[in-house]
């Protein structure tokens, strides 16, 4: 009976010691693969993203509009026949009647330098849109990759913390089977532990769809890369904002200067609005040639448009144009304010999931571990049944899962707040292509 209750015992250290070889294991095969760090996955997914090369063009192809539009209009080349007789005996003859002229001439608008340079001014601001929307996917992109990387790293967390488990209530399975073979114990609770063992099982099952689907969901942002072993977890106890200075901090965010670009669109549209009540003039100069018998001619034109409607036209125009300005500088005021109550509700809901986790880890982990410890040297002495280690050892295991849920769910938010404005270091590198020209429109100065 002395050899059967140590059996377990004897089964626990040789399963102790397979797990230590298995782990070298498992470590000796890894050692030529580095682990994925998180700033390392973020990385890979804005080498791999397609987005930010098309808004690099989208950049490349505002700034390349701006070097055109600050330029004069076209010339344009003018031929032509004036005065060409149709009937009597000179019809359609070039030479014979003294009216008939072959002209050739060119035409220039003259459009005026502050409408020059408003128009380029336009396109800057729509280069700098482009940027700001591209700072707004490269913050998107680190931030899924980082939830992606996360729930991976949670999930083999909450893998690790199974596995441990069904060990410990496989030992207790083969001693509720030995001690119901030398007649200590009852079927009821063999039945009990094998279920317990089978429920901890189905967990695992569950457990390891969720990090295939983790898997799956960090290959879209970073290939093969996404099967590579992972480093360990990331500081969360600290994020870029300061709750207190979150109206100066988010002022930056990409999609406020989204907005503010806008407006800046908008402002200038309506400048321009307001320089288009001044009109352009165009000068044309044309050379006519008659027949043989008759003098050349120069014919030079000057082309003033009248604005004799302004009120109806241009003056609507312009204020129409300002509404516009009005309204998306609205639109950026109203899209900040939202934007700094939502991020103070997520740093306030990090902020409570710390001190919910630090509670897990200083009380609640500790006393599941102990009252399991207690139940089963009980159960050891005979002092409790099997049933009761088995209620302690679901309980620890409901305790360990839920800490590393909380704590997911804390990291999570840390990366929502923390990648809401991407990165400096990949934001310098994102936004620099070496292909932009400095600043076109200073070239139509």
């Amino acid at each position: 009976m002395r050899f059967a209750l140590l059996h377990p015992v004897l089964r626990h250290l040789r399963s102790t010691f397979g797990l230590i070889l298995s782990l070298a294991a498992a470590t000796l095969a890894c050692a030529g693969e580095p682990a994925l760090t998180l700033p390392e996955a973020q990385r890979l997914a804005a080498e791999r993203s397609r987005q930010l090369v098309a808004q690099d063009s989208a950049v490349l192809a505002s700034r390349e509009m701006a070097a055109a539009a600050g330029r004069l209009p076209d010339p344009a080349l003018k031929v032509g026949i004036d005065n060409l007789p149709v009937t009597g005996p000179d019809a359609y003859s070039l030479t014979r009647d003294f009216m008939t002229m072959r002209q050739i001439g060119l035409m220039q608008e003259f459009t005026r330098g502050e409408k020059r340079q408003l128009r380029a001014e336009r396109f800057e601001r729509e280069a700098e849109r482009s940027l700001a929307e591209k700072s707004a996917t490269l913050a998107m992109i680190q931030r899924d990759t980082a939830l992606a990387w996360l729930d991976r790293y949670y999930a083999e967390a909450m893998a690790a913390a199974v596995a441990d488990q069904a060990r410990e209530i496989g030992l207790e399975v083969e001693a509720a089977e030995n001690a119901y073979r030398v007649g200590r114990g009852s079927q009821v609770e063999v039945f009990a532990a094998r279920s317990a063992k089978a429920s901890l099982e189905d967990r695992a099952s569950e457990i390891g769809r969720r990090i295939r689907t983790a898997k799956t969901m960090l290959a879209r942002w970073v290939g093969t890369a996404a099967e590579t072993p992972l480093a360990g977890k990331p500081d969360i106890e600290a994020v870029r904002l300061d709750a207190r200075a979150l109206d100066i901090q988010l002022a930056h965010h990409p999609q406020i200067a989204t907005l503010a670009s806008q407006a800046g669109i908008a402002a200038t549209e309506a400048r321009l609005a307001q320089a288009n009540k001044k009109t352009d003039w165009s000068l044309e100069m044309t050379y006519s040639q008659r027949g043989s018998a008759y003098s050349n001619m120069v014919s030079v034109n000057v082309a003033i448009p009248l604005q004799w409607d302004q009120k109806n036209r241009q003056d609507r125009e312009l204020a129409a144009k300002l509404a516009l300005a009005d309204q998306a500088e609205a639109q950026r005021e109203e899209a900040l304010r939202a934007h700094i109550s939502e991020v103070r509700a997520q740093i306030q809901d990090w902020e409570n999931g710390r001190e919910r986790r630090a509670r897990y880890e200083r009380e609640l982990l500790p006393l599941a571990r102990e009252r399991t410890q207690a139940a089963l040297a009980a159960y050891r002495g005979g002092k409790t049944s099997l049933a009761e280690v088995l209620s302690a050892r679901r309980n620890e295991i409901e305790v360990r899962m839920q800490a590393l849920q909380l704590e997911m769910e804390t990291a999570r938010l840390w990366a929502q707040i923390n990648f809401m404005i991407p990165d400096e270091a990949a934001s310098r590198h994102a936004n620099t292509p070496a292909n932009f020209p400095a600043n076109p429109a200073k070239e139509t100065k």
